[in-house]
């Protein structure tokens, strides 16, 4: 037996190992001695950050009132423009300088006038004070008064003056330092920036000023080796507009070393927003008038959260569609109007990001105009647009064969359509459909419409070619005729957007989109190139937010566009629809919903008082209706199904011949009668 084991009976003594064993008094203690170190190098950077400012504030002085009495600005900027060898810049500049220096010297060469100009005021008082007053104690004297008290009154005025100025004295040179101080800590905390070494948490939400500083300090944080290069030659950059405030945040534009285009500033958007300490959606270089020319705007911290804001349609008021529909507004603040008549409108981007609600908003609008026509098209199950059914004179929902051989038939009625209104603006003599005839109810009044996921019914493989071909004749014919399209979709490429389509959408909708392709489908040939890119929209940061051409009469237009929802907890489209259709009561020439014929009141009206085969009764329900859409492709079998399943009418056999009773179809339009 091993007598190095122990036996089992016996009891064994717990192993303690030291290296295991932890006293939490001294973890604690530990803990507590870094949280009061950690306080203690807080408050003592605090403490330094203050004076440090001050000396901030007063070299930023000392610097300006330098330029000023040397005209160091303009040196700067004649040195910049011989740099980047801007002729006219270098003119002008130097044109600047010398009427600076002759109005200097016209300044120095008054200064004697002005001093005499003093002098002589100062002789004035004192002439008053000798020859006047003593005047004035003469005539009280002479009228019985006591002269000798006007120069005790004058004695005690002036002595009570002194007396102000010497007890003023004292507190007012005490105050200068302190004036100094302070006037000094906000300068430095308005232009100077403390070393990263005493960079505190508490300095995260301390915005900085967005100046040309600024400006110039964030480009050359970007290591780009031009800007690098001129900045290290203490080259002032050239701001053609200086910073400025503009809506919500600051514009500015400034011409940028030689090499470097504004394009290369707007690919690195990101990079530029963190020396300048805003998010990426808060930072918007473009290209200017030139290559080289760089036009930013930069919002304010957090002013761009709040998004468009409410729609301001949501509870009053009603729409011209001749004079635009609300959308949105510029990241300025400014509101965006979507100009409808004469045009057509493409709005596309990554899914998720917008476009159907973008097309939604502008619907909105059109139905709250009273003489407008509104007509839907969703080759999806979606119900997006749901709430516009009721408002709509045609409205199709749905992917199935059928439901696109239906948008088929639909667009063809439209095109047919356009041909109707063009022969009326013959016969009145108008180019393209105005208000007034609008109004008149003579078949010209407004027709907005509207294809949602477009690119479902162009790729469709049986009527995706005939779709196609319809859309590019109305976009091109329409719009004079009072006909306004929006075709919505995810994917603007040639092969699910035909481009004669997105060439003549005269407004173009761009949300976040994955490249340069479909960037320029939807704001025009080369609007990447030039500057114009949703691409720099990033998905879900960007939300909401979009590119947008032809709205006003700039090149393109950054808009965060309004919102309504449509969830059942926040419904905001049915309180608009219902008050569109209140406005709509006694419009002349209203167009009728599709979907107002009765199946049953049909049958009767095509029936006698004999049984009729049921093969025979979608050909008469045709001739009777031959524009429904229902009953273009309807079969007997179809009938049959629609009348037991939805009505609740049999149909009989005889001789193994399906017929319809017209007894029983009257009876059960009586019953729908009394239930209504």
């Amino acid at each position: 037996m091993d007598e190095t084991r122990p036996d089992a009976s016996t009891e064994l003594e717990p192993v303690i190992y030291e290296a295991e064993v932890i006293e939490p008094t001294s973890t604690m203690e530990v803990q507590r001695i870094r949280r009061l170190t950690r306080r203690a190098v807080a408050a003592a950077k605090g403490l330094l950050v203050h004076p440090l400012a001050v000396l901030q504030g007063w070299h930023s002085w000392t610097l300006r009132a330098w330029d000023a009495l040397t005209l160091g600005v303009y040196r700067r900027q004649i040195r910049a423009a011989e740099a980047t060898g801007d002729r006219a810049g270098l003119a002008e500049w130097v044109e600047r300088k010398g009427l600076a220096v002759r109005e200097r010297h016209i300044r120095l060469m008054d200064m004697p006038h002005v001093v005499f100009g003093l002098l002589k005021v100062i002789v004035a008082i004192l002439l008053t004070v000798t020859l006047v007053i003593p005047l004035i104690a003469l005539l009280v004297w002479m009228v019985g008064g006591d002269g000798g008290a006007v120069f005790r009154w004058v004695g005690g005025t002036i002595r009570w003056l002194f007396d102000a100025v010497a007890f003023l004295w004292w507190p007012f040179l005490v105050s200068l330092p302190i004036v100094a101080v302070l006037g000094g800590w906000r300068e430095g905390r308005r232009r100077g920036r403390p070393p990263t070494w005493l960079a505190t948490a508490s300095d995260a939400d301390i915005d900085v000023t967005i100046d040309e500083t600024t400006i110039a300090r964030a480009l050359g944080a970007l290591r780009i080796p031009q800007i690098t290069t001129y900045l290290k030659q203490g080259l002032p950059l050239q701001f053609i507009v200086p910073a400025r405030r503009d809506g919500r945040g600051t514009h500015a534009v400034l011409r940028l070393p030689a090499g470097v285009p504004a394009e290369k500033l707007g690919q690195r958007r990101a990079d530029l927003a963190t020396g300048l300490y805003r998010a990426a959606k808060e930072v918007w270089p473009t290209t200017g008038s030139e290559a080289g020319i760089l036009d930013l705007w930069v919002a304010d911290k957090g002013a761009l959260a709040e998004g468009a804001g409410p729609y301001p349609l949501l509870t009053a008021g009603t729409t011209d569609v001749f004079k635009g529909v609300p959308f949105g507004r510029t990241l300025r603040g400014d509101p965006m109007i979507a100009p409808l008549m004469e045009r057509n409108t493409i709005t596309g981007g990554m899914p998720g990001q917008g476009k159907s609600s973008a097309a939604r908003v502008i619907m909105a609008g059109a139905a709250l105009d009273p003489t407008a026509e509104l007509r839907i098209w969703v080759p999806d199950a979606n119900f997006d647009f749901e709430c516009f059914k009721r408002r709509c004179s045609r409205y199709v929902m749905g992917a199935e064969d059928e439901k696109i051989e239906r948008i088929l038939f639909h667009l063809r009625e439209l095109y047919a359509e356009v041909q109707s209104r063009g022969g009326l603006l013959i016969e009145y003599q108008e180019p393209a459909v105005t208000r007034k005839l609008a109004s008149a109810g003579v078949g010209l009044h407004p027709l907005i419409c509207l294809l949602e996921e477009a690119h479902i019914a162009i790729t469709h493989k049986t009527h995706g070619e005939e779709i196609s071909e319809l859309l590019k004749d109305i976009v091109r014919l329409g719009r004079k005729r009072g006909i306004h399209l929006i075709v919505s979709t995810q994917a603007p490429t040639k092969d699910s957007m035909p481009r004669d389509v997105t060439r003549n959408c005269s407004n173009g909708v761009a949300f976040a989109v994955g490249d340069h392709v479909a960037n320029d489908a939807l704001l025009g040939a080369g609007a990447y190139r030039g500057g114009h890119r949703a691409t720099e929209l990033l998905p879900g940061v960007d939300r909401g937010t979009a590119i947008v051409k032809g709205f006003t009469g700039e090149r393109s237009d950054i808009v965060q566009v309004y919102f309504l929802s449509i969830s059942k907890e926040n419904d905001q489209v049915t309180p608009i629809i219902d008050r569109a259709m209140a406005a709509m009561q006694g419009v002349p020439d209203r167009p009728q919903a599709e979907g107002s014929r009765d199946l049953l009141a049909d049958l009767d009206a095509v029936m006698g008082d004999d049984r009729v085969r049921l093969a025979d009764l979608p050909g008469l329900l045709r001739q009777l209706a031959p524009d429904w859409f229902p009953y273009k492709s309807l079969t007997g079998s179809q009938l049959r199904d629609l009348l037991t399943r939805e009505h609740g009418v049999r149909v009989t056999n005889t001789g193994n011949v399906p017929r319809l009773d017209p007894a029983d179809v009257r009876r059960a339009l009586s019953e729908q009668d009394e239930s209504e």
